[in-house]
């Protein structure tokens, strides 16, 4: 990827980092170093670990702040809506996070650009990568930014039938 690609990327997270190795890292996926061994940056399932937590810290955060009314199992199925794969996933399509992943053939073969796991994850990993290189106020102004709508719609709507965590809480 082009470093002019990398300055569209921050155009568009809103974001400029420091060290853009960061993002890169942020935006390669396990396939594509798998394919190339010789590449520089290693893939981003690290920065996706990282990310996944920096995201439910700054989501539970949020929830206890400005919603002392509900209950702890109320924050937990609030918190899971927003981090869930498939929200993740609409979030990064709407930034069209997917055009800048670095893929192997056979994932991009497989429409892995907009493959749900590959879409959650890179967010993931660019959360971690923001969180690293700006630290946790700009992490979480960041992630609020992105999940804002979300937020509002699974706080006024609910958040539907988890057969999941019936099953879980009946047993």
């Amino acid at each position: 990827m082009a470093l002019a690609d990398l300055a569209i990327l921050q155009q568009t997270l809103g974001v400029s980092f420091n060290d853009l190795s960061l993002l890169e890292q942020a935006v390669v996926h396990s396939s594509y170093t798998n394919e190339n061994p010789d590449f520089a940056s290693i893939s981003n399932e690290r920065l996706e670990f990282l990310g996944d937590a920096v995201l439910g810290l700054v989501v539970a955060d949020k929830l206890y702040q400005d919603f002392p009314q509900f209950s702890e199992g109320k924050m937990t199925k609030l918190r899971s809506a927003l981090v869930r794969r498939d929200t993740l996933a609409r979030i990064a399509r709407a930034i069209r996070l997917g055009d800048y992943l670095y893929l192997g053939k056979g994932e991009e073969a497989s429409d892995g650009r907009h493959k749900l796991t590959n879409l959650a994850g890179a967010l993931e990993a660019v959360i971690a990568a923001i969180f690293l290189d700006q630290g946790i106020t700009i992490a979480r102004d960041f992630i609020l930014r992105l999940l804002n709508k979300e937020l509002e719609r699974v706080v006024s709507e609910g958040v539907g039938v988890d057969y999941k965590s019936q099953l879980q809480e009946f047993i």
